[in-house]
């Protein structure tokens, strides 16, 4: 009679590789929300001190903030490790072994951009953005292509949102619409200067993040999103239904507008 082999024997006398994340670490980390920011269960929010700086009053003139529209897509992001250009998620796996489709667009979509990554990346440094091209909780009609950068990092140490903006517009790179650079800003005056959005939301823009940066130092980050905002509302599996993907971009697609002809409500 034939002895059943377990599980644990199988796993003994067969080669597994489990997925390696290339950094050794995530590729972006999570931002804390400003007071009455929607948060998920396990969101955090900023000290009582950084929201006021934030949004009520600056320590003296060494800070400076910008504030930048919130986008609604995939974390994700794009490694120069030692002269190759790799497509990560946002955990720090490579882009093209994810278990969703739009990853897998994603990596093919940094490979045929491959030259423009590398002229903006120096070996040790990654620019993390928005993968737009699956509607998540808001739809687009997008009026560019659907990787918009965020984030220039080295390790976990950032550069400065000018730098960011200048190095991404050197290699034609979209970075977010800027609402506002200077002292603070309340989120009663953020959420009067959001709309319209700079990146054709067909719904009201989710919110938008805040940068402190301090005497050359990017010194902490916060965001504020609408209360109201459904996170993955579009998405399939989301609440237990089952959906057919809501595409912003698709390579196959000539243009986002015959995806959503759609005005904003």
């Amino acid at each position: 009679m034939a002895r059943l082999v377990s599980l644990f024997e199988i796993m003994e006398t067969t080669e597994y590789t489990k997925p390696q994340k290339p950094l050794g670490q995530r590729a972006y980390g999570s931002i804390p929300h400003l007071p009455g920011s929607r948060r998920g269960p396990a969101d955090k929010g900023l000290s009582d001190q950084q929201s006021s700086l934030l949004t009520e009053k600056t320590r003296d003139r060494h800070d400076i903030i910008t504030v930048q529209e919130k986008l609604d897509g995939s974390n994700v992001a794009v490694a120069n490790i030692g002269g190759e250009i790799v497509a990560l998620i946002r955990a720090g796996y490579r882009a093209d072994g994810s278990n969703y489709e739009q990853h897998h667009h994603f990596a093919r979509w940094v490979d045929s951009h491959r030259p423009r990554f590398a002229a903006l990346l120096q070996p040790g440094e990654r620019v993390s953005g928005e993968w737009l091209m699956e509607a998540h909780g808001t739809r687009y009609n997008l009026p560019h292509e659907p990787f918009v950068a965020f984030d220039i990092l080295t390790g976990n140490a950032r550069a400065m949102a000018a730098d960011v903006a200048s190095r991404c517009a050197a290699v034609e790179i979209v970075t977010p619409r800027v609402i506002h650079v200077g002292g603070a800003l309340s989120i009663e005056d953020m959420l009067a200067m959001l709309e319209p959005s700079g990146h054709g939301a067909l719904e009201y823009v989710e919110g938008a993040v805040w940068r402190m940066e301090r005497k050359g130092v990017v010194d902490f980050l916060g965001k504020y999103v609408r209360p109201e905002k459904v996170d993955g509302k579009y998405l399939n599996g989301v609440g237990g239904i089952e959906r057919e993907p809501i595409y912003n971009w698709h390579p196959s697609l000539a243009s986002a507008e015959s995806i959503h002809p759609e005005s904003k409500p």
